[in-house]
């Protein structure tokens, strides 16, 4: 793996006006129960600002909100009536260890946009991911995206997880925001991206510029980050207009793919907006 993306190690980094009324009997199942989408169905997202952010979202299909007397009251009023459980019988629907905060909410998952939507739209900052499979970085990489003005995210339609509940919980709510396409072939989405006109840039070690040299003035640009360890795979290498790197101490041999991501999205977006 490049040294300014993520670690060697063979390991992954670990693998997101209240109605009173009777709860539904928990599911049980124990250790690895309902996490989420992996199979394209319904799935659960928790956490305060994850499930404001779909309640507000109006592609979402909402079917089960659940959330305890106390976080009932900080939901925003709406639609979607909470039905009042307690912590355990949230717990219970949940992943083992899922931080809840006293809320979760039941949903369809967003349809994938295609590519052409999302250059046709006008969305002149996309982020593009090679095989990153971890849910925790994956939804760190959509909370930096919305943060620095990427519109949206490219992921491969194999060997690339679905949204789940893991991953919407560290995106904070970014999930409802940054538009997600799905393609065959990233390193066809990126020549398909060039010949929109995008400045198309890989992130990884090996390059020869600094990140901030590679993106700066590009009106529309595409940065490319590819999975934990292997890094960005060779036919995408080539298909990017450039690598590009990010400067490091000599003592660190890495960063990990969802920090790495911050500082490139950062990079390409401090001058376009305005200081406060």
């Amino acid at each position: 793996m490049p040294r300014n993306h993520s670690n060697r190690r063979k390991a992954h980094d670990s693998a997101d006006n209240a109605r009173r009324g009777p709860a539904r009997p928990p599911r049980r199942g124990g250790k690895g129960r309902d996490s989420g989408s992996a199979d394209g169905g319904p799935l659960w997202i928790w956490g305060t600002h994850a499930v404001a952010a779909a309640l507000a979202n109006p592609a979402r299909t909402c079917h089960e909100l659940l959330a305890t007397e106390n976080a009932a009251q900080r939901l925003p009023a709406g639609a979607v009536q909470p039905v009042i459980v307690s912590a355990k019988d949230i717990d219970s629907r949940l992943p083992d260890g899922a931080v809840h905060q006293g809320v979760a909410v039941k949903v369809d998952p967003l349809e994938p946009v295609a590519l052409e939507d999302l250059i046709d739209a006008g969305v002149s900052h996309i982020a593009v991911l090679d095989q990153v499979s971890d849910p925790h970085n994956l939804g760190a990489v959509y909370r930096s995206a919305a943060a620095f003005g990427f519109g949206g995210l490219v992921l491969q339609t194999r060997n690339a997880p679905n949204v789940t509940g893991v991953a919407a919980k560290a995106a904070v709510g970014a999930i409802e925001t940054v538009r997600e396409a799905r393609v065959v072939n990233i390193a066809r989405a990126l020549e398909q991206l060039a010949e929109a006109g995008y400045h198309t840039v890989g992130l990884a070690g090996e390059g020869q510029r600094l990140i901030a040299d590679a993106v700066e003035g590009a009106p529309k640009l595409a940065i490319v980050l590819g999975a934990e360890g292997p890094g960005i795979r060779p036919a995408v290498a080539k298909a990017c207009a450039e690598l590009a790197r990010i400067p490091i101490a000599p003592e660190m041999e890495s960063l990990n793919v969802s920090n790495a991501a911050a500082v490139a999205f950062y990079e390409s977006s401090r001058n376009r907006f305005p200081l406060s």
